[in-house]
């Protein structure tokens, strides 16, 4: 809630005309309690868990010819009732573990410094506080992935989110509840470390969950826009690891590959990538029937 009764008022405040973004801001907020903006998070995550994911879903199921030349792993035909068990495990999980968390968690927003006021940040603050969050949990990330991969984390937590052998978009937020927690950790160190303004908060909430399905979208097209960021690793990269499953220790980075490659969990991914390419160029690009066409030679595994 801005603590101000008028537009005027909190211009005289900063000795400015607001911005058109502020001004709408004020109209949107002045009144709204703290509490049920950072709420927000809650519809957010809903909507992208939901809708994100659908169009490619729908593609899947009524037309996968259209994207059968981008599937990573063209053999792997799952029925439209994975897609809704799927989604309906996600959403317990939402009802039950995420949305409290959302509404019990304030406080700590509260306290780390996460404002909700005017002015609101330059377009060049939200950029550099993202990048930071991403790095941040994008290292956190990994380390806490790569435990999970020990026997004890896979066999009790982690497995489930395995049981996508070949991900699909709605299968990005599924996994066990205790997972789900933990890999929230790396989620909040960022913004308890750099806090900033809700609307950036927002943002990454928003941009993180995208990201996640994205990788786990099970395709990969070549002119998606998140192949010129530096060092991003994208549905490839992800879909190995899945594919490999239970016996992987490769590619646990959960956005880019830089923590992979430093620690040397890529060692299999690159072997394989290798290894296609050769057959690709000794049958021709698709090679035979298609087979080429993502994870299908899978005579070692790293």
């Amino acid at each position: 809630m801005l603590p101000y009764e008028t537009i005027a008022a909190a211009e005289s405040t900063m000795g400015r005309n607001l911005t058109a973004a502020e001004a709408l801001w004020f109209r949107y907020s002045a009144r709204m309690p703290d509490y049920l903006l950072y709420c927000h998070n809650i519809f957010f995550l809903f909507v992208i868990f939901t809708l994100v994911p659908l169009p490619l879903a729908l593609l899947e199921v009524r037309l996968p010819s259209v994207l059968a030349p981008y599937k990573l792993q063209p053999k792997v035909h799952l029925p439209t009732s994975s897609f809704f068990q799927c989604y309906k495990d996600v959403m317990r999980v939402f009802l039950l573990v995420v949305g409290p968390l959302q509404l019990f968690s304030y406080p700590s927003k509260k306290f780390v410094g996460i404002r909700t006021g005017l002015p609101l940040p330059s377009a060049g603050e939200v950029a550099a506080q993202l990048a930071v969050y991403f790095l941040i949990e994008d290292y956190g990330n990994y380390w806490i992935h790569r435990l999970l991969h020990g026997r004890w984390g896979y066999e009790k937590i982690h497995h489930v989110h395995h049981e996508f052998t070949a991900p699909i978009g709605f299968a990005a937020p599924y996994a066990h509840w205790a997972e789900v927690l933990i890999l929230g950790i790396p989620s909040f160190v960022g913004p308890a470390i750099a806090p900033g303004h809700m609307i950036t908060f927002w943002l990454w909430i928003i941009l993180r969950q995208v990201e996640a399905i994205e990788t786990h979208s099970g395709y990969d097209f070549p002119l998606s826009p998140t192949k010129y960021i530096p060092f991003y690793g994208g549905a490839e990269y992800h879909d190995y690891h899945h594919y490999v499953g239970g016996q992987s220790q490769s590619n646990f980075a959960s956005v880019f590959t830089y923590c992979d490659y430093i620690y040397g969990t890529d060692k299999g991914y690159r072997y394989r990538k290798a290894q296609l390419a050769k057959i690709r160029e000794q049958r021709g690009a698709g090679g035979e029937n298609g087979e080429a066409n993502g994870w299908n030679y899978n005579e070692k595994f790293e």
